[in-house]
């Protein structure tokens, strides 16, 4: 596209921990470099989604391509990747460091070193990226430079003596981080003479151009006009329009080795573009695929069912369109009996399930029921066989299960001196193990193994709750482990109810039951005869809730005498049996479902 050698780009990604300044520090390298004016400049600009602003955090990894000349008077082009911090979007991070060759770890001077700036640190040395250490927010009364320095080389192992101070709010000390990419970070390798190879790095829809793609350009070049091959699926396509995000999208004319960009291909369907694809020139094909990206295996599913059944086509659309821009999100068709059609779900944590669940209603305008989330179980059966359990209503007969496992994880949380106490308390009583628990100055380092199943409800807002919000926490899964587990079935005037049936812990099993039959009892209506509400094991009923009937027996003191005396009760009671729509059948509202579903702690 342009004549800027390979050895004048530079490719990297901004990583932390969640809200230690990475979309701020993006927004003033922007300004800075000028490819916004300072009228068009807003805050986190490359948080392009409502939600990402309205909630302070990154969802989606944005790329932009920034020129900026060095002061020895040679001019640069840096592709910048702004990444997520939290834990549920890891497998962004993971796809924007594999298109860099080295990053910027910022730190927030005042708080230090957090359980994601570790998780997202070993992301970069496994992706042997360079790392240049910057200290934010060092205009803040609270910073503390040198102590979070010190910390940096005890928790991560990282040289700090020329780590980088500055404040992304102000500006200060933005020169020297523009310095420190041109000068510190490596120049990508790549071969404008070979065959084509570009990594897919991610893929979105836009209503406009269909299928947009990013992609980072390892060898070759690519042009507008070319036809190009998906290795994995040998989809081939025709490039109509090829460019760059500066941070608007420009039209250009080619892309060469070093470079990333987007395309678009008319590509209708959503299935042919594979996150961690290579594309190649269909003419001249490379030999050799990239390695792509390990696929990412969902920890939480639930039901998505829509509230209005004519939507279950638009649901279906919708789910593609989002799966296209979010790999890391699954789904399977399911039905249920209570709420119709609808699809199960796969995601990489709660936040993601709440994010998904927010996008399907803001961009697609779609009502949602969500099922109870659940985590993925393994059945070992009598026979000898194993199946995986996404669905609590789809667990076999107790008779012919052998064993349950459940997933475990391994949970690092860095928390202060004070809080430690309550930290342990709660991880203890979420039947957690401790691995190991160290010290770096006042701060508490506690790694503990922990089932997920304890974790996706409310941990992490038990967490913050008793640490005052000072604890961060990042999990890794930790393999299978077998658990006393049981299937609770909800029971609605005896009949179950499929879709608030849960497994849960033998021991909390009692206890679980009896608060769910509580909220249905406040929630269901009152109907003209008694509703029994059950939480059972089986055949075993554990827990019992009894909603009273609207109106008592008219005819109970007609003890014998003439049959018109009850006629006359009978007739006067009709008028308020029009409200049953069929005798003994208990009609749950919505309302009902979506909050017995908000589990309590």
């Amino acid at each position: 596209m342009t004549d800027t050698p390979i050895s004048h780009i530079r490719n990297f990604s901004i990583i932390a921990h969640i809200d230690h300044g990475k979309s701020t520090l993006a927004d003033r390298l922007i300004q800075t470099t000028g490819a916004l004016t300072t009228r068009e400049m807003t805050e986190q600009v490359l948080d392009n989604m409502d939600l990402e602003k309205e909630r302070g955090i990154t969802i989606k990894a944005q790329t932009v391509r920034l020129t900026y000349t060095a002061l020895n008077g040679e001019t640069y082009i840096l592709n910048l990747m702004d990444t997520p911090g939290h834990v549920d979007f890891a497998y962004e991070v993971s796809r924007s460091l594999a298109a860099c060759e080295g990053s910027l770890l910022v730190v927030d001077a005042s708080q230090g070193v957090e359980a994601q700036t570790l998780a997202n640190v070993y992301q970069a040395i496994d992706a042997h990226h360079e790392i240049v250490p910057v200290l934010n927010k060092i205009d803040l009364p609270a910073a503390e430079p040198d102590r979070v320095k010190q910390q940096i080389e005890d928790v991560i192992g990282l040289d700090t003596s020329d780590a980088l101070m500055i404040s992304a709010k102000t500006g200060i000390g933005i020169d020297t981080v523009l310095e420190a990419l041109v000068h510190r970070l490596p120049a990508p390798k790549g071969d404008a003479a070979a065959p084509l190879k570009a990594l897919l790095v991610d893929s979105w829809y836009d209503q406009y151009l269909g299928v947009v793609i990013l992609v980072r350009i390892k060898d070759g070049r690519m042009k507008r006009g070319q036809r190009i091959r998906m290795m994995s699926n040998n989809a081939v396509h025709h490039i109509e329009q090829i460019g760059v995000f500066s941070p608007r999208m420009v039209p250009v004319d080619d892309l060469g080795p070093g470079e990333m960009g987007y395309i678009t291909a008319a590509i209708k369907t959503v299935a042919d573009c594979n996150i961690g694809d290579t594309i190649t020139d269909e003419r001249n094909p490379t030999t050799e695929a990239l390695p792509g990206f390990k696929p990412s295996i969902p920890v939480v599913w639930c039901g998505l069912f829509p509230i209005d059944a004519d939507d279950f086509e638009k649901l279906r659309d919708s789910l593609g369109k989002l799966r296209l821009n979010d790999a890391s999100f699954h789904f399977e068709p399911e039905t249920s009996a209570a709420l119709g059609f609808g699809y199960r779900c796969g995601f990489l944590g709660l936040l993601h399930l709440e994010i998904i669940q927010e996008r399907l209603s803001r961009e697609f305008d779609l009502d949602l029921i969500a099922t109870a989330p659940s985590v993925v179980y393994r059945v070992h059966r009598t026979n000898g066989t194993m199946e995986e359990l996404h669905n609590p209503a789809d667990m076999p007969d107790p008779s012919l299960i052998d064993h349950i496992e459940e997933p475990w994880i391994k949970a690092t949380i860095m928390v202060p001196d004070d809080y430690l106490g309550a930290v342990l308390t709660l991880c203890n009583e979420r039947r957690g193990q401790q691995a190991d628990l160290t010290y770096v100055g006042n701060r508490a380092m506690a790694v503990y193994r922990i089932p997920l199943n304890e974790v996706v409800f409310d941990f992490y807002d038990r967490l913050k709750s008793v640490s005052r919000g000072y604890a961060s926490f990042d999990y890794a899964m930790d393999g299978y482990e077998e658990g006393d587990l049981v299937r609770i079935s909800i029971l609605v005037n005896a009949e179950p109810v499929d879709a608030l049936s849960f497994i849960a812990h033998r021991n909390q099993a009692d206890t679980r039951g009896r608060s769910i039959c509580g909220k249905l009892k406040d929630l269901i209506p009152r109907q003209l005869f008694k509703i029994p509400i059950q939480a059972a094991i089986g055949g075993r009923v554990i827990a019992r809730e009894t909603i009273s009937a609207m109106s008592k027996d008219v005819t109970a003191k007609c003890y014998g005498g003439d049959i018109s005396r009850k006629r006359k009760l009978l007739d006067k009671q009709k008028e308020g049996k029009k409200r049953m729509r069929q005798f003994g059948k208990v009609e749950i509202p919505q309302s009902a479902f979506l909050a017995a579903l908000k589990m309590d702690a």
